[in-house]
């Protein structure tokens, strides 16, 4: 048997934590640069408020609502998630984490008669000991423990922890699962379904094999199918870390000098280097984009693209950057507002066996940027993010006078919480 632990409204959860006055109170966590609505309480949803909605649109549709509002704060969320999932592996003989707010955990071994009072024990001590709610499903397979993860979600009599153990359950609960809400069927596929009639997963699951591969050239909807009906495919190794990585944001202003991209392409190539490094893998080529505002129609528009091959594949922060950089000096063009960048690694691998080239230059120095990635990342994880960075990502920014230069932040987040758990200066203190 498997299950999966996932976290309710993870991100607004977080939040509460250290918040009880927001309890009933509707709460939503903005995008980066506050752009827009990416996470919901239960009290907003009801309210009507959409996700992906922007930011500027709340007071106007929702005026004289008492509505708690909070920037994307990743440290918390991932410093918080990170104890539920300490919690989770002492309680299991094996686990994974699939996401920041999801934890697959494998019940080998355990008696089977009693998982489901184990779930709901499982929830409240989660609850007491870190106080983030989580609902819990429990199946024969991935698929299906995802699926009983959204009932227990949704139907409070399932105490937190819902089971599929029997072919029964499993029919009831597929008749009840809009296509839409089975996992690993995306928003695309999800209108093919519709367009073809398939309206729940139970309606998918009862189509012919043969019709699945026919009318679908996709080995995850096969899979899918295949444990919508019962059986165990999805193993780890098809959960493959992933093949290209991408971080990108629009600016909180318009950018037009050089050495103020160079800063925030910096902080994304870091960011993708860390990224790499907690799947473990590598990547062969980096890549940078840039472009102006397609909105502002008033402004002379530009958009450019390049990539280069690394020589030997590579995770550092150090190797990752500096490449970025040189492909933005290629692509930038003065005299252009600009309003997004991003880069783009891809050719990822797994970290180790690297071949290195005989004529890279820098292949003797691979092992000592490793372990120095390895420290930073440790330091970083200790004492908070961004603790230690190269000189390339820090930006600096006159003060309101005009005089001194002060470290500003390129990231909007004016309703950003503070950080109790990972940084001494936002300690809670206690009257």
């Amino acid at each position: 048997m498997y299950g999966i632990i996932d976290c309710d409204n993870c991100y607004v959860s977080c939040e509460r934590v250290f918040r009880p006055d927001l309890k009933d109170v509707p709460v939503v966590v903005l995008s980066n640069n506050d752009g827009c609505v990416v996470a919901r309480s239960n009290e907003a949803k009801k309210m009507g408020i959409k996700a992906g909605m922007p930011f500027f649109q709340l007071a106007q549709q929702f005026p004289n609502q008492k509505i708690a509002v909070f920037s994307s704060n990743y440290e918390l969320y991932g410093e918080m998630t990170g104890r539920v999932v300490s919690l989770i592996s002492k309680e299991v003989p094996a686990y994974f984490r699939y996401s920041i707010d999801e934890c697959f955990v494998y019940l080998e071994g355990m008696e089977q008669s009693g998982l489901k009072k184990w779930g709901e024990n499982l929830h409240k001590k989660i609850k007491q000991y870190v106080g983030m709610p989580v609902s819990i499903g429990i199946a024969p397979n991935k698929t299906l423990a995802k699926a009983a993860a959204h009932f227990a979600k949704k139907y409070k009599g399932y105490r937190h922890c819902c089971m599929i153990d029997t072919d029964e359950k499993r029919v009831k609960a597929l008749k009840l699962l809009p296509i839409s809400d089975v996992w690993g069927i995306g928003r695309r596929y999800a209108k093919k379904f519709e367009r073809l009639g398939i309206q729940t997963a139970y309606d998918f699951a009862s189509h012919h094999e043969s019709w699945v591969r026919l009318t679908f050239n996709n080995i995850v909807i096969q899979y899918t199918w295949q444990e919508l009906n019962g059986q165990d495919v999805i193993t780890n190794e098809r959960l493959t870390p992933k093949k290209s990585i991408c971080t990108s944001r629009s600016f909180r202003g318009m950018v037009s000098d050089l050495e103020s991209l160079k800063m925030h392409v910096s902080n994304y190539a870091a960011r993708c280097a860390e990224k790499l490094r907690t799947q473990r893998t590598v990547a062969s080529i980096v890549g940078v984009f840039l472009h102006t505002n397609p909105f502002r129609t008033d402004q002379p528009q530009y958009w450019n693209f390049q990539e280069k091959n690394l020589i030997t594949p590579s995770s550092s922060t150090q190797t990752l950057v500096k490449a970025a950089n040189d492909i933005l000096e290629q692509v930038f063009v003065s005299g252009y507002q600009y309003k997004k960048a991003g880069v783009i690694v891809t050719g990822i691998r797994p970290d180790t066996p690297i071949q290195q080239d005989l004529f890279d230059i820098n292949a003797h120095q691979f092992q000592k940027m490793k372990r120095l990635d390895e420290v930073i990342d440790n330091i970083n994880r200790r004492h908070g993010t961004e603790t230690i960075v190269l000189g390339a990502q820090q930006y600096t920014q006159k003060d309101e006078h005009g005089k001194a230069e002060v470290f500003a932040n390129a990231i909007k987040h004016d309703h950003r919480s503070k950080n109790p758990t990972t940084r001494w200066n936002d300690i809670v203190k206690l009257k």
